[in-house]
Formats: structure tokens, sequence, C-alpha cells
């Protein structure tokens, strides 16, 4: 009996910290954000890029798959 009311602790106590390092983790991260216009802007500019990327790689041939067309 004693060994489960032992064992329910540590597994208590390892959830306490686990949680606890969490929400800190996430304070620390919202403190130090940038500026949300920024952020904006790079994912914007991400997607952009992801655009052109996929464009290339269809670029020319049809989607039929007979060939080349440009």
């Amino acid at each position: 009996m004693t060994t489960i009311l032992v064992t329910l602790a540590v597994l208590a106590a390892v959830v306490a910290v686990m949680v606890g390092f969490v929400s800190w983790r996430d304070r620390r991260r919202r403190a130090t954000d940038e500026d949300p216009a920024a952020v904006r802007a790079a994912r914007g500019e991400q997607h952009r890029r992801a655009a052109e990327r996929e464009h290339a790689q269809h670029d020319g041939w049809n989607n039929g798959g007979h060939g080349f067309t440009g």
C-alpha cells in the first residue's frame, strides 16, 4: 500500500513540475513576441514563396499527363 502511495505522489509531483514548466515557458514566449505586423508580413512572404514554388513545379506541364504544352 505504501508503494502505491509513494508512486502516486511521485507521479503527481512530476505532472505538477511539467505543468509549471510549460506555463512558465509560454509566459516567457509571450513576453518576447515580435511585432504582430512583422509576423503577419513574414507569414505572407512564406506563403507567397510557397505558392511560387508550387507554380514552378507545374509550369508547362498539363494536368492530364500528356507532356509539355508550353
